[in-house]
């Protein structure tokens, strides 16, 4: 909680409102509908996606990508779902509405973690096992740029304001 929150935003957020039962291994990254009804659940051991209706708790199938979903972000028109599959060394873009995956693209060994750009146009890939990050074109899932980083990187983000990409890895 940011020192900028009113107090009931605070006791809203230290609130425990649900929990959800998804099966599976590994459930990992998650992503939610700028509407809050929908969220996605990569099920990681599993090579599936969910979907669940926050309104109703439902949890259902959604979507079958590579093996080892791992991390979801969503497309900011929230059309299409990009979901990295750690254990085949691919992202997929998936249909937001329907499940149906519309592409795959080989990254790296390992993708993990990822962000996309404001405007939509770009995914940055973290591969963990090759030490690099992947520029993609969302449009294609074309990887145009690979740049080197430290050893195992997991983490990832974009900062708008200076159109920058910072990566976080556990090798320091």
């Amino acid at each position: 909680v940011t020192p900028f929150c009113s107090g009931k935003m605070k006791r809203l957020l230290n609130r425990l409102s649900a929990t959800i039962p998804v099966t599976g291994l590994y459930p990992r990254g998650i992503a939610v509908t700028a509407d809050s009804r929908t969220a996605y659940v990569a099920v990681m051991g599993s090579g599936k996606v969910v979907r669940v209706d926050l309104r109703t708790r439902t949890v259902t199938d959604f979507a079958r990508t590579g093996d080892g979903p791992r991390h979801l972000v969503l497309s900011p028109d929230g059309r299409t779902l990009y979901v990295t599959n750690n254990g085949s060394g691919t992202v997929s873009a998936v249909d937001a509405e329907t499940g149906r995956v519309l592409r795959d693209a080989t990254m790296g060994k390992e993708p993990r973690s990822m962000a996309i750009s404001p405007d939509g146009t770009a995914l940055y890939v973290v591969n963990y096992s090759s030490s690099s990050v992947s520029k993609v074109r969302t449009s294609d899932l074309t990887v145009t740029q690979t740049v080197p980083v430290d050893g195992m990187p997991i983490g990832i983000t974009y900062e708008p304001t200076r159109r920058a990409v910072w990566v976080s890895c556990y090798s320091g």
